[in-house]
């Protein structure tokens, strides 16, 4: 399943292989990766005023992914913000404070990898 040439599964293994390495930073910084493309990809269908919003931009901005996050919440399972919370926790705290541990971030995963599956399922 791939958003473009992104394919966000690979983004999630990625995050997984940096756990193993023992590298928190990276693997934080993966798994977010993951979770902001597959909330691009849900939004085209449960937020298209705020994905086409980003393609007129010609990116996609904090406040719109959070604004397209708070959307699907309403017409998904309520998980969506919560994955959205745990890979915004892992951006900021894991990847720009480097204040997270790779036991903390490997316990994520599972929250992760509901958007991921979510995207996959719209994507086919």
């Amino acid at each position: 399943m791939s958003s473009g040439d992104i394919n966000i599964r690979e983004f999630l293994n990625e995050g997984k292989r940096h756990i193993e390495l023992n590298d928190p930073v990276q693997a934080s910084e993966k798994l977010y990766k993951a979770a902001e493309e597959a909330i691009k990809v849900l939004s085209k269908t449960y937020a298209p005023d705020l994905h086409e919003e980003a393609v007129a931009k010609g990116r996609w901005t904090t406040t719109l992914l959070f604004k397209a996050v708070e959307k699907m919440n309403q017409k998904l399972d309520k998980k969506v913000k919560n994955s959205w919370d745990t890979a915004w926790t892992l951006h900021v705290e894991g990847f720009h404070e480097a204040r997270l541990d790779t036991s903390y971030i490997a316990a994520s995963i599972a929250a992760i990898e509901e958007l991921v599956k979510l995207a996959e399922m719209e994507a086919w």
